[in-house]
């Protein structure tokens, strides 16, 4: 279509000015004698050629969907971490699934642990802080080793997996002999002061033994 009407006017080359607008050079005669200030002016067909070739230039592309603006990239959904309540009141989220074998009851499991307060205030930790160095725990998973609340999120949890469990005091440190526990007395002290709160757990399970 832009090339039919570069054709079209190249064969018109005169164009008319009335002040800064143009008119084509078939304007009407008595268009042309209330003008008082028309000035032919003369425009070279190649210039004309090309500009209205750029216009075809533009019309195609407006045309062609691939001058349209490119799509956006889709967005994935960010990934929602559901968290789940157990009878007991305990509360979990599975942060990462492991691949490895499944821990169930009365196993034997290895693994690190950050355990802080439920308004986030570090208690203790396998991993230290500054070094990055661990020194996992081994646990059997049963009433008489472990904090139930504990035993609780690690039965059905695979080896290389990592949650985050909320848990009540009611099955948490009972008793001052379950596990886990820091074997330094700073480090105890400090935990079975917050016996009767709310511990969080964040959990990694290395093995299933």
């Amino acid at each position: 279509m832009a090339m039919e009407i570069a054709h079209r006017f190249i064969n018109s080359s005169m164009f008319v000015r009335v002040g800064k607008s143009r008119i084509r050079n078939g304007v009407s005669g008595t268009a042309r004698a209330g003008l008082s200030s028309v000035s032919a002016v003369h425009i070279p067909r190649r210039r004309l050629f090309m500009q209205l070739a750029g216009f075809g230039s533009v019309l195609t592309l407006l045309n062609s969907p691939a001058g349209l603006a490119a799509p956006l990239p889709q967005m994935k959904e960010p990934q929602v971490i559901r968290t789940l309540k157990l009878p007991s009141g305990v509360r979990f989220q599975e942060i990462i699934e492991g691949e490895g074998p499944e821990a169930r009851e009365g196993d034997l499991v290895e693994l690190n642990y950050v355990c802080r307060r439920a308004n986030g205030y570090f208690v203790h930790s396998t991993v230290d802080q500054f070094s990055g160095e661990s020194s996992p725990v081994k646990l059997i998973l049963d009433g008489n080793d472990v904090i139930e609340g504990l035993k609780e999120v690690l039965v059905g949890m695979k080896a290389g997996g990592k949650r985050r469990a909320l848990i009540p005091p009611s099955v948490g440190y009972i008793n001052e002999t379950l596990k886990p526990i820091p074997e330094e007395f700073g480090p105890r002290r400090s935990l079975l002061s917050h016996a009767n709160e709310p511990l969080v757990f964040e959990i990694q399970l290395l093995k299933v033994l």
